[in-house]
């Protein structure tokens, strides 16, 4: 499956995959959900193209990631390098791109240790930057977040790289937004001082192989329940308004937003096609095990505008002509396909 996924952003990405021949590539977080699709990714461009590149990937567990993934572990253009995102020690050698991916994925770490989030992603950023200047690198892709903008106004549809607003500081819990946007200064400050060229993703939610099922995550948990057979809780209202692009999808923005985004600017990358959590959990449900039942505990309010994190994209599509290739309904499918093929003996 995966493989068919690879062959498909591979084609949709077109003539982009030339900017990283004869590449030195370092890769932090590379071993999460993102991860894992950009070292499929760049396996499937470097040997359909011939780049003749190199990447080599930041992890705290390199053994734990290689024994669970034996194809990514033998691949002779791909090496590991132990540490941590705030004080690895620096690999040899010059690299002339970088992806910082690096981000803890857990609401209970922002809730409950807001300092820890928030050091994390300003420590490691710092180090990353220090590490680009070191290894004289051309290019830098932040994978920054929505979280940046705060809470979306409830009457706006979708929220637009220039909307200036941003997370309460004055709410411990906005430290993951607070350091995203921590990130985005650190590495604009870097670029104006070195000529580094930065490119910064905001990205929303997504859907795909490799989500974890028991995070945070709502279509996660609900694929989760789904496929286990059990009934699928939802303890708010239901009423959020969110939206999913498919990880295969994301791959063919990040690389393009990498290789051709304006050094310096911020592009949006998700899914423009809302749709509420409730309507999401029936969405999975008749397509998944149609037979499960779906429990919403809380009762709107009378009058509330839902709560909304719904991009817009006009920017990364009118700039660098991407699109969303694979609707929710298919990215559904796919996601549970692969997870049920994952519990196969």
């Amino acid at each position: 499956m995966l493989e068919r996924d690879v062959e498909q952003l591979l084609a949709r990405a077109g003539n982009v995959w030339e900017e990283f021949r004869g590449a030195s590539i370092f890769i932090t977080g590379g071993t999460g959900f993102f991860g894992h699709w950009l070292l499929e990714t760049f396996a499937g461009a470097n040997a359909r193209f011939d780049l003749n590149a190199r990447a080599v990937v930041l992890s705290r567990d390199p053994k734990k990631f290689l024994e669970r993934n034996p194809g990514l572990a033998s691949n002779p253009a791909i090496a590991f390098h132990l540490g941590d995102v705030r004080r690895f020690d620096y690999p040899e050698g010059s690299f002339s791109h970088i992806i910082h991916a690096a981000t803890p994925a857990s609401a209970a770490l922002n809730d409950q240790h807001p300092l820890e989030m928030l050091e994390i992603i300003a420590g490691g950023t710092r180090r990353v930057l220090d590490f680009a200047q070191h290894s004289h690198a051309r290019k830098l892709l932040l994978c920054s977040s929505g979280a940046v903008y705060g809470r979306q106004p409830p009457d706006m549809p979708h929220i637009a790289e220039s909307y200036m607003g941003a997370p309460d500081p004055l709410d411990p819990r906005s430290a993951y937004g607070e350091g995203k946007r921590i990130a985005e200064l650190m590495c604009t400050a870097v670029s104006h001082q070195t000529g580094i060229e930065m490119k910064i993703a905001r990205c929303f939610a997504f859907l795909g192989p490799h989500l974890p099922l028991d995070a945070h995550f709502a279509a996660g948990n609900f694929l989760r329940d789904a496929l286990a057979a059990r009934p699928i809780v939802i303890h708010g209202d239901g009423t959020p308004v969110r939206s999913y692009l498919y990880a295969a999808d994301l791959m063919v923005w990040l690389w393009t937003i990498l290789a051709r985004g304006e050094a310096g600017r911020a592009y949006n990358a998700g899914s423009e096609a809302a749709i509420d959590i409730a309507h999401l959990a029936q969405r999975i449900v008749e397509i998944v095990a149609p037979a499960t039942p779906i429990e919403i505990r809380t009762q709107p309010i009378a009058g509330r505008t839902p709560e909304r994190y719904v991009p817009s994209t006009l920017r990364a599509r009118s700039e660098l002509q991407l699109d969303e290739y694979t609707d929710l309904s298919e990215a559904i499918r796919r996601t549970a396909a692969w997870h049920r093929l994952r519990r196969s003996p």
